[in-house]
């Protein structure tokens, strides 16, 4: 027994007395430290699944411009009348409710993030390059561009 003494006494002189730590502030600051973990993998698992909500609704929404094109030229037309106009109404009522915004105006100054140029002109008539034709409306949701708008770019005439 007067072994183990002397042992752990020479173990206890070899430490300094700044080495030494209270358990309790040791355990204190190991839970803190797993509670910030875990409160962060908590609102990180909260952002993925916000933003996997997102891309979903996003996949969809891209899979019915198709249709919403086929409903926009059937109205220009004058071919959607009847029952097919309160279901065309209905189904933009619901797209929009969702939040797919359409965007694309002639005379709207072009800008390459949002504009997909497919044909190009110049005139004098334009300061700056426009979209002068909208070919066919771009959409969006949430800030993300699920379509550019397809336009044809009118640029200022150079000397």
């Amino acid at each position: 027994m007067t072994e183990d003494i002397s042992v752990e006494e020479s173990l206890v002189d070899d430490v300094a007395p700044d080495q030494v730590t209270d358990p309790v502030a040791t355990l204190t600051s190991d839970l803190q430290r797993l509670q910030a973990e875990y409160a962060n993998y908590r609102k990180r698992v909260e952002r993925d699944r916000s933003l996997a909500h997102e891309m979903a609704i996003g996949a969809v929404l891209t899979e019915l411009l198709a249709l919403l094109d086929d409903v926009d030229r059937a109205e220009q037309h004058g071919e959607l009348t009847g029952g097919f106009k309160a279901v065309a109404d209905q189904l933009n009522s619901i797209v929009t409710r969702i939040g797919l915004e359409k965007y694309g105006t002639e005379g709207e100054a072009f800008d390459p993030q949002i504009h997909e140029a497919l044909m190009h002109d110049t005139s004098a008539d334009v300061a700056v390059p426009t979209a002068s034709k909208i070919l066919q409306p771009g959409y969006k949701f949430k800030e993300r561009i699920l379509r550019p708008a397809r336009v044809s770019v009118t640029d200022p005439a150079g000397e």
